[in-house]
Formats: structure tokens, C-alpha cells, sequence
């Protein structure tokens, strides 16, 4: 009976494929059709971060909310 896997995989070179995940599913001699997938679109943080407005806030009111924060505390 011939049924379809789909594994995924990279190649370590030229005539040889790294499956992600094992397909214990089957054995002996297999057809592979390859398929090239997109490359995932990643972003370095700082990139993200970059892209956000300018804060408002000057320092001295932000050092303000943190002594008002710790005071809150209790000696904790």
C-alpha cells in the first residue's frame, strides 16, 4: 500500500537530507520530491525595539514612579 509522508528536513550536503523529526513509519527504498521552503522572517530585538516612538518620559519622573513603587513595599 503506498501512502504519503510529509517530513521535514535540511540538507548536510549535497546528497545527503537531516530529517527533523524520525518517520519510524517506514522503511526501505522511498521516492523524496524536495520542495524549497521560504526562509522564516526573523527580526533582531533591537531592530524591533527601534521601530517604536520615542518615550515622553523624562528621568526624574521615572525615578519618581520607582521610589513610589518601592515605598509601597511594606519592608518587603
Amino acid at each position: 500500500m503506498s501512502r504519503n509522508i510529509v517530513a521535514r528536513g535540511k540538507f548536510s550536503d549535497p546528497r545527503h537530507i537531516e530529517l527533523a523529526e524520525p518517520v519510524p513509519q517506514m522503511s526501505g527504498e522511498v521516492e523524496v520530491s524536495i520542495r524549497q521552503l521560504p526562509k522564516a522572517k526573523t527580526s533582531d530585538a533591537f531592530d524591533v525595539i527601534a521601530k517604536f516612538a520615542p518615550g515622553s518620559r523624562s528621568k526624574a519622573d521615572i525615578d519618581q514612579q520607582i521610589h513610589e513603587e518601592r515605598g509601597s513595599w511594606d519592608n518587603r
